[in-house]
């Protein structure tokens, strides 16, 4: 069976080739050029794609109409707002967010990232490496001893805003802000500490983490 996803975009140009490269991969596509009736039009939808910047409704709006009446509709934002505030309004309801220019083979690779962790969720459980983590019962176990690993508030929202982008890398900033709702200040060390003890539950290895990965100078990633 085809998986279907909903595309609302008002350019012309861009949504025809993005639904022709789309449907060459063999996805069914409804493209919509306004929010209107989006919420209709996502009915029996797999994934959500939405650009910002619509006629009418804009595309937080959307987003957050789509996410109320579909919660486990992953959305992916689309935007050539770059600023960090954006990206955060965005991701309030959002599972991920992609700047406009964008390669055809990054929005593919995004959508096959969502609609695996999609399907992964609907079964409540996600195997990564040695960990079984169980998404609706927010509970981790070790695979090889079945403990459960147990976090502090802040570690779990860390780590789960890490999964909720999975393979991608996620800035300090963005990390910070979304995590503590503040405004993250050059040389503050609080997140790095939190990632530490992290570690040293999450990995096998914390000397040599293979879980969340640290990309110097920029910020971290959870690898599937």
């Amino acid at each position: 069976m085809s998986t279907t996803l909903l595309y609302i975009e008002d350019d012309r140009e861009i949504g025809s080739v993005v639904t022709a490269d789309l449907s060459d991969r063999n996805y069914t596509v409804r493209w919509l050029r306004s929010g209107e009736e989006a919420t209709e039009q996502a009915e029996g939808c797999q994934l959500a794609i939405l650009d910002v910047m619509l006629p009418g409704l804009d595309g937080f709006t959307v987003g957050q109409r789509l996410k109320k009446a579909y919660p486990k509709l992953p959305i992916l934002m689309l935007s050539a707002r770059t600023s960090i505030d954006d990206k955060l309004q965005g991701l309030q309801f959002a599972d991920d967010y992609l700047t406009k220019p964008f390669h055809p083979e990054e929005l593919a690779a995004r959508i096959e990232v969502l609609l695996r962790r999609a399907g992964s969720s609907g079964s409540g459980e996600l195997l990564l490496k040695h960990l079984i983590i169980y998404e609706e019962e927010n509970r981790i176990v070790h695979a090889e001893n079945g403990e459960e690993i147990r976090l502090t508030g802040k570690q779990f929202q860390i780590f789960f805003y890490l999964l909720r982008h999975l393979n991608q890398i996620m800035t300090k900033e963005q990390i910070y802000e979304a995590v503590w709702g503040e405004l993250y200040m050059e040389g503050d060390k609080t997140l790095m500490v939190h990632i530490r003890y992290l570690r040293e539950k999450l990995e096998l290895d914390p000397a040599s983490p293979q879980i969340i990965e640290t990309i110097r100078g920029v910020g971290y990633r959870v690898r599937a």
